[in-house]
């Protein structure tokens, strides 16, 4: 399984973000969804390895990240797009993908051919010596996930990934990701319901810091069946188990 956890808490001040979360995920694209200030980002910062938390048991890639040796191991494996991506405005897109093979540790001589290849899977290959301060926002959300790929992660952590795509880049990117989800634990959080039915095997829906539902996509549409708001199936469901995580 590469990700447990149980009873996961992280705090922020009196403000529990993430609150008693439980969850297991193996090979597999799952969807995150939950509305602003759920705790979808901060869950994904501690996946990432970038937060710790403060109560709970989290085991990654069968590691335990609280240690350092393991922590390092599960870096090398994991890809991981934030919502606020840095970058140097001056590098090119081959300068920055190459940059975080770097710092994923990969071979030098892996990792050339490792960043061509990934830059031309989010379809810029046109683009791969233009500077980052040239690109559009859609372009460098693509540049982002390039470098969250390049290194072929077995688990891989996607914070809204397709904002700034229009809606030809959003249909390529879900079959990219069916595709990572072959050989990969792929963790997707979105405020984009149609994104997840598209491309997501299992859905977990967070609201005030839990987990309001875990299943397939078929089973939260079955939560909205002649009720919930929206003008989809899936939209219907989500918004019937918020009601019921409210009431």
């Amino acid at each position: 399984m590469n990700i447990e956890i149980a009873d996961l808490t992280r705090r922020f001040g009196r403000t529990r973000a993430v609150d008693g979360v439980n969850l297991r995920a193996d090979t597999g694209v799952l969807g995150l969804l939950g509305p602003n200030g759920a705790g979808k980002t901060s869950l994904l910062r501690m996946l990432a390895t970038v937060i710790p938390p403060h109560s709970g048991t989290l085991r990654l890639l069968e590691r335990d990240p609280s240690e350092h040796g393991p922590r390092r191991e599960i870096r090398r494996r994991l890809g991981y797009l934030p919502q606020n991506l840095g970058y140097y405005p001056g590098f090119t897109v081959v300068e920055f993908v190459e940059y975080f093979a770097l710092l994923k540790e990969m071979p030098p001589r892996r990792a050339s051919a490792a960043v061509a290849t990934a830059v031309e899977r989010v379809g810029l290959g046109d683009k791969a010596k233009a500077k980052l301060r040239t690109l559009s926002g859609g372009m460098l959300r693509r540049a982002g996930i390039a470098q969250a790929i390049v290194n072929e992660p077995d688990l891989l952590l996607l914070d809204e990934p397709t904002a700034g795509l229009d809606p030809e880049q959003r249909v390529e990117f879900r079959s990219l990701l069916r595709e990572l989800g072959q050989g990969a634990t792929v963790v997707v959080s979105t405020h984009l319901v149609e994104d997840v039915g598209a491309a997501c095997a299992e859905v977990a829906l967070m609201h005030q810091g839990r987990i309001a539902f875990q299943g397939t996509p078929d089973e939260l549409v079955a939560r909205g069946a002649g009720h919930g708001a929206g003008d989809a199936p899936l939209e219907r469901g989500y918004s019937a188990v918020l009601a019921a995580a409210r009431a």
